[in-house]
């Protein structure tokens, strides 16, 4: 039987942000499976853990982390969308076929309006 990897260790390596299928076939990747699971179990013993993740995840895990903390505490993730509005680190996203490219202070922007 193959080892499931923990989704908070994707989520700290992901590399493209993206919130349902993507291509042609509609994929999910890793990630956003690793989102969706912690999405199911999401409850204040993942708070910590999500905070380490704004730290030292890549630019779309940091997304991911901020995402979850705002769907679990509206003030947690506020203040984390707030903490990324000043990282001009580039993000890449997935919206259905579409690439993109942003940073995440322009992403984190656009979340807090």
């Amino acid at each position: 039987m193959a080892k499931r990897t923990d989704p908070l260790s994707i989520l700290e390596k992901a590399e493209t942000v993206a919130f349902g299928g993507v291509g042609f076939a509609g994929e999910v990747l890793p990630p956003t499976r690793a989102y969706f699971d912690l999405a199911e179990r999401l409850g204040p013993d993942l708070r910590p853990d999500l905070e380490r993740l704004l730290d030292r995840a890549t630019p779309a895990g940091k997304v991911y982390a901020a995402d979850l903390l705002d769907r679990l505490d509206r003030d947690a993730g506020r203040a984390a969308w707030r903490k990324l509005s000043t990282d001009t680190s580039a993000v890449s996203t997935f919206s259905g076929c579409l690439m993109g490219r942003t940073t995440l202070a322009d992403y984190a922007a656009a979340r807090l309006d």
